[in-house]
């Protein structure tokens, strides 16, 4: 229960601010995903169409020549080595524009993790090391982070300064001040993974697929069974090698993703973390409750 003494003003701030702040990165976040998405379909189809598909038509039109070792019989065989053939079919072409999606996607995540970093290299905590924080300077001391631009008091540390002054300030806790801190960061760490959901559903999504072109070249190949047992055999080649080439892309993309995605975490994980210990190091040990 609140008291004269114990004001809760630092818990109603800081949740009408994730209140206030919530629903603009969330509409941000949903205009920049449907832009990328709508960018990487341009440029992927852009390139699909005027590079990857006419040059495997050309690769697939000249036939090669091959003799089979001791019977001498020439047979005309089609180039499918060509990594033209191999991302021309409509699956593959999917599988990249997830690929180039997710990587727009982290590559936001990435930009605002640096610019949080960079902040970790600025002097926000102006205090001297003779010098402690008592509870009732807590609020002076805050008062350089409320002058800073909007832009920057939504950075992960000057808002985990700010909570930490508050919550010292009220509760006339350090240990609570402590503790405050700790929650920030892990709602800071909830909510940059929140961020990347999106980029796990891709994730997911290009093996599936990949599948999808599997199961469609199975079936093609079936569908010309009836000519290989002729002896014409193109049609079942070509049947598995979209079988093959599909299973490929996905998985290559997939690996892409995966990888700078867990780069990013760990890049994101080391901010949180850094951002604790400088609070730590800078603040907290500094913070004295004089009994009286």
């Amino acid at each position: 229960m609140a008291t004269e003494n114990n004001p809760p003003y630092a818990m109603d701030k800081t949740t009408a601010e994730r209140r206030r702040e919530r629903p603009h990165w969330v509409l941000d976040d949903a205009v920049y995903s449907i832009s990328a998405l709508l960018l990487s379909v341009i440029i992927v189809h852009s390139i699909w169409t005027l590079i990857i598909r006419p040059r495997a038509e050309a690769v697939l039109s000249q036939r090669v020549e091959v003799t089979q070792a001791g019977t001498g019989v020439k047979a005309q065989v089609l180039q499918l080595r060509s990594v033209y053939v191999i991302l021309k079919d409509h699956e593959q072409e999917l599988c990249v524009t997830l690929m180039l999606w997710s990587l727009f996607l982290l590559g936001r995540q990435a930009h605002e993790t640096r610019k949080s970093r960079r902040q970790l290299d600025r002097d926000y905590v102006k205090i001297g090391d003779g010098q402690v924080v008592l509870p009732e300077d807590a609020r002076v001391y805050s008062r350089p982070l409320e002058q800073l631009s909007p832009e920057e008091q939504t950075g992960f540390l000057p808002r985990l300064l700010m909570v930490a002054y508050n919550r010292f300030g009220a509760t006339r806790s350090v240990q609570d001040a402590a503790e405050a801190v700790r929650t920030e960061c892990e709602f800071e760490t909830a909510s940059m993974d929140t961020k990347l959901s999106m980029v796990r559903f891709t994730a997911w999504a290009i093996p599936a697929v990949g599948f999808v072109g599997t199961v469609r070249g199975i079936g093609a190949a079936l569908q010309e069974a009836q000519g290989a047992m002729g002896g014409d055999i193109s049609g079942v080649t070509m049947g598995l090698g979209i079988t093959f080439n599909a299973t490929l892309t996905a998985l290559v993309c997939c690996i892409v993703v995966m990888f700078w995605m867990h780069q990013l975490q760990q890049y994101q994980d080391r901010l949180v973390l850094d951002g604790r210990t400088y609070v730590e190091r800078q603040l907290l040990r500094k913070m004295r409750v004089v009994s009286k």
